[in-house]
Parts: structure tokens; C-alpha cells; sequence
């Protein structure tokens, strides 16, 4: 354990949850695994595991689901800070297994996770399994839709791949045949998702949702939250992280409606009695 993984008072912010390592496709990553109940994976944002992305998992986990939070970069339990930021996404950057600046192509590392989910619905049952993605794995949320254990995929301000010119802006993060499968389950499986993300997020274009709304039609919940100066919600014209750095703890705020939206979402689809 480094010490990173401790709190101020030395203890192990990740106590609650059980560690193992998971391979698949000539991959391993740690996963952290808590609760009962359908399976959520909840991918974690850069620059990984911090302290609210585990508070997030927690609350899908309070809902009666067991949640899997692989740990694809960073350091588990450290929190965020300016140059841990940097460096974890420059680390994800040149990793193949992100493919950060592909079009057209959907990141390898999917494939792995797509092996989890299958592992996760085989251990806990249920109808299916739900994912979460943030950020850089904002988009394998739905990447991962083309298995069908996945029945409820969220993303939250999928960032992939990094919308470096007008081509990849637009770009869903999936490959021409995984965008096929998945608006194929939508129209015939039912298959629903939701985008979040902020209006200003340079990182997750107007564009992006359009083409995801092209794809899924009706079964894509377009949730973007206005960041513009001056609006009512106070959101910072930089806020990103819809469900866990920028969410608001009041009541009412649109922040809060959102992460509620995303509870509901995946209590409806997997804990049907």
C-alpha cells in the first residue's frame, strides 16, 4: 500500500472495497469491488481512482448493486491535484491501449473491459450489467454496449478521443462496426444510454452528442448542463466532471438532478424484481 492510498489520518481510503487483479486480452488491471446485487463498472476518470470518484461507486452501491471500479491509470485512493492531473493524462495519452487520437477506432482496452463486464454479470446475475464511464473512458461505456450483458451504459463527458480538429470532434470514440452493433441493439434490444456533460467542456464538443443522438436516436438521454458565464447554476465555465469534482451537494441543482437521473436510470434497468 503507498501512501498515497491513505488518508490524512492514515487510513486506507479504499477500505471498503476488495482488490483484485483481472486479465483478459493480454491486459491486467487491479479492480475494486464492493457490494451485492447486479453488477455497475465504474471507470474512473483521470487521473484515476480519487476520492470522489469512489464516493460515486459508493452511491451506486448503497442502491442494492455491486460495483467494479477497475483501476486503469493513477494511483488507487490518491486524490487529484494540478500535476497528478497532468501526469496521469499524458501517461493515458500515449498508451495504445486508449487509442487518445483514433478515429473511426474503438480503444483496445474496451475489449478488456468488456471481459470484466461478462465476469461481473456471471458473478453477481441479474438482467445485465450497467457502466459508467468518465472522461477518457467516458465513451467505453458504450463502447462496451456491444456485448449484451451491457444493458445501461452512462457517459459522462466522454472526452475520447481527444477533439484535436473537426474529424474527431464529431467522433463517437467507436469503430464504424461496434456504432452498428450498438444502434442495432438500441432498435432491436431496447437499449438505452445517457451522455452528461457541460455546455463549455471544450473536451466534449455540442458535436460529439449530436452524432451519438444521430446514432441512438431516441435511446440517447442527452444531459448537458449549462457552463455558460452567468448561469443560474453557478457551474464554472471549466467544470467537467459532472458526477463527482463539479457536482453540487444542494438539492435541485442541476448537477444533482443529473447524478440522480444516472441512479434512477440504473436501478431501473438492472434491479428488476
Amino acid at each position: 500500500m503507498t501512501k498515497e492510498h491513505l488518508d490524512h489520518r492514515g487510513h486506507d481510503l479504499l477500505d471498503d472495497f476488495e482488490a483484485s487483479e483481472f486479465r483478459n486480452s493480454n491486459l491486467a488491471y487491479t479492480v475494486y469491488r464492493s457490494g451485492a446485487g447486479p453488477a455497475v463498472i465504474v471507470m474512473p476518470e483521470i487521473p484515476g481512482i480519487t476520492p470522489p470518484v469512489a464516493d460515486f461507486a459508493r452511491s451506486v452501491r448503497d442502491q442494492g448493486l455491486t460495483v467494479y471500479i477497475p483501476s486503469l491509470f493513477g494511483v488507487p485512493g490518491k486524490p487529484r491535484n494540478p500535476m497528478y492531473v497532468v501526469n496521469s493524462l499524458t501517461r493515458a495519452c500515449v498508451a495504445k491501449e486508449f487509442a487518445a487520437f483514433a478515429t473511426d477506432r474503438t480503444a483496445p482496452v474496451t475489449q478488456w473491459l468488456r471481459a470484466l463486464a461478462r465476469e461481473a454479470h456471471s458473478a453477481c446475475g441479474g438482467p445485465g450489467v450497467g457502466t459508467v464511464g468518465m472522461c477518457l473512458t467516458g465513451g467505453f461505456a458504450l463502447a462496451m454496449a456491444t456485448d449484451p450483458t451491457v444493458i445501461a451504459p452512462v457517459a459522462s463527458q466522454p472526452s475520447l478521443p481527444l477533439p484535436v480538429g473537426s474529424k474527431r470532434a464529431v467522433s463517437t470514440g467507436l469503430s464504424s462496426a461496434d456504432a452498428k452493433t450498438v444502434a442495432r441493439r438500441a432498435t432491436d434490444d431496447g437499449l438505452c444510454a445517457i451522455g452528461l456533460r457541460f455546455t463549455g467542456d471544450p473536451l466534449v464538443p455540442a458535436k460529439r452528442f449530436a452524432a451519438l443522438s444521430e446514432l441512438l436516436g431516441d435511446a440517447f438521454t442527452a444531459v448537458e448542463l449549462d457552463s455558460s458565464r452567468g448561469n443560474p447554476d453557478k457551474n464554472s465555465r471549466i467544470a467537467h466532471s459532472v458526477l463527482t469534482e463539479d457536482l453540487s451537494p444542494e438539492e435541485g441543482h442541476g448537477t444533482r438532478q443529473a447524478f440522480n437521473d444516472v441512479i434512477e436510470f440504473l436501478t431501473s434497468r438492472l434491479l428488476i424484481s
